[in-house]
């Protein structure tokens, strides 16, 4: 009996810390929107795009085998219920990860971050804005020269993440 005691022990030591090893470690700040975005339509909802690390093998069954492709994504709440997993391609010959329209909130990005691994951000989404993240590694934000050590959310590297959410969100 103690050796199945001691047993389910080490099984359940082990398979915590193998669901621990999806993350690590690493905690970035909350992003947001674009300050000042405005999009049309739906006022209950906005959308979400995530530039994740690339793929490393080629997709033989998609069109362009040798195009790079962004890794695929997790979607939680912010009490951490599993949301939905992303595909991460747009679909189109367009090389652009997917768009994905959530409810406004708080939510929790899981995806491969070049040079981090896996790595857990936290998103705000507000009602018709895009919240963007750059996680795929030497991104180039059109807009680079607005972003400052207030509002841009950056990897431990210095990379730009996103844009911090605001503090009245």
């Amino acid at each position: 009996m103690k050796l199945f005691a001691s047993s389910l022990t080490v099984a359940a030591g082990v398979l915590l810390a193998g669901c621990a090893a999806d993350e690590s470690g690493l905690a970035l700040d909350t992003v947001g929107p674009v300050p000042a975005q405005i999009v049309a339509a739906n006022p209950a909802a906005g959308r979400l795009m995530v530039y994740s690390a690339y793929e490393v093998d080629a997709d033989f069954n998609d069109r362009d085998p040798y195009r790079p492709e962004y890794s695929d994504y997790i979607i939680y709440t912010a009490a951490g219920k599993l949301l939905e997993r992303v595909h991460n391609d747009s679909g189109t010959i367009v090389q652009n990860p997917a768009s994905v329209a959530l409810p406004t909130g708080k939510y929790r990005v899981v995806t491969r971050v070049n040079g981090y691994g896996n790595v857990t951000v936290p998103i705000l989404i507000k009602a018709n804005q895009t919240t963007v993240l750059h996680l795929e590694g030497g991104s180039a934000w059109p807009d680079k020269s607005v972003f400052n050590q207030t509002n841009a959310v950056r990897l431990p590297d210095g990379r730009i993440v996103g844009w911090r959410a605001s503090s009245n969100s």
